[in-house]
């Protein structure tokens, strides 16, 4: 049995067995009907996107079954309920992108790979404003100007202002070049739920299209007198939970983010704390926890805690499957209701998922 990236189910395929189960596909001897052809010409090259080769549809109907196979895999969780997709925009969808400087160009990474993958005209994920930014950059990297000894460099838009972040260089970069390039300090992103502030040192969401269904599914209808968000980020999830319950905490440890949340939604009451540190202190039993980790997941530690405090709801918001099941299967105490596979990566293996569990009923 072999692992093989870009094929569909039915067809015939060559391959080139590599090390373990993985194997690189060499050529399609008979084709599935799914079948069509990338939008992208760096399709399979770049490290980017995986799906391209199937109909979106397709796409997200997979993703849905990964997730279902996910849980009983690794977490060893039957889930016989139905999984909710939430469909994005195909296209142009990312506001932020992360794009390396080699050999006066920029470009990607290869799959799996520190190989340079040069961009030369639009990437079909990103947003029409992030393209026009991409272009942009291009032209200022000829100039004299440029900064030879940048590295990566990321790009983040709210459709009008350009916010570029150094990822790395080999050494700082003056102030005077974010000015030439009409960086701004802090993008000020629209939601249904108020005007988001993201400084350089802050994560938001990537899917334009999404941002206010993601929090929608995750808030709901949800309400009650203390709600406690933790992973809280610029406060995303705060402010709709703040005017549904009477008290809100919402714990976070970026110092960027934690200013960014503080102004966003200041009617939170704002814990500045990495949430394994702080968990341990929460002597009250909200009605709702809300968490939305990184990929590593709220791991073993946290999920004890979880499980003590006793809330009557949690919501595990994940980009990762794998550590989502892991996740689940610790808080033994809670049973999984809802699910919902949120397509904020399209075209990728990527998914974004919404857990709702509620607390089980002691006999």
């Amino acid at each position: 049995m072999a692992l093989v990236p870009f094929t569909l189910p039915g067809e015939s395929v060559q391959v080139e067995l590599g090390k373990g189960v993985e194997a690189t596909l060499r050529g399609v001897t008979t084709s599935s009907e799914l079948r069509q052809d990338p939008k992208c010409p760096l399709f399979r090259e770049c490290g980017g996107c995986h799906y391209q080769h199937a109909p979106y549809s397709f796409q997200s109907s997979q993703k849905a079954e990964i997730l279902r196979e996910q849980l009983a895999r690794v977490g060893k969780i039957r889930y016989e309920g139905e999984i909710k997709i939430v469909e994005s925009e195909p296209w142009g969808y990312r506001n932020r992108v992360q794009l390396r400087v080699e050999r006066g160009k920029l470009g990607y990474r290869a799959a799996a790979s520190h190989r340079f993958v040069p961009l030369e005209g639009d990437c079909p994920v990103a947003s029409p404003r992030l393209n026009r930014a991409i272009e942009k950059m291009r032209e200022r990297m000829r100039d004299s100007r440029f900064p030879r000894f940048v590295q990566e460099l990321e790009l983040f838009t709210n459709e009008t202002d350009v916010q570029v972040n150094i990822l790395e260089s080999e050494r700082p970069v003056a102030q005077r070049f974010y000015q030439w390039c009409e960086s701004v300090a802090r993008i000020e992103y629209p939601t249904r739920h108020g005007v988001m502030r993201v400084g350089t040192k802050s994560f938001f969401q990537v899917n334009r299209f999404l941002v206010d269904d993601l929090v929608d599914i995750a808030v709901g209808g949800e309400s009650g007198k203390l709600a406690l968000d933790l992973y809280a980020g610029v406060g995303l999830f705060s402010a709709p939970l703040s005017r549904q319950f009477k008290r809100v905490i919402a714990v976070e440890s970026g110092n960027g983010a934690i200013e960014d949340m503080v102004h966003n939604v200041p009617e939170a009451d704002a814990i500045h704390a990495r949430v394994e540190e702080y968990i341990s202190s929460v002597d009250e039993r909200p009605d709702l926890i809300l968490a939305d980790p990184p990929r590593a997941g709220i791991g073993k530690g946290v999920a004890s805690q979880l499980n003590r405090i006793g809330a009557q709801r949690v919501v595990l918001v994940s980009c990762d499957a794998a550590t989502l099941a892991r996740d689940l299967a610790m808080l033994d105490t809670y049973e999984l209701e809802q699910l919902t596979m949120v397509d904020l990566f399209p075209q990728t293996f990527h998914l974004e998922t919404v857990a709702r569990l509620r607390r089980r009923t002691l006999s």
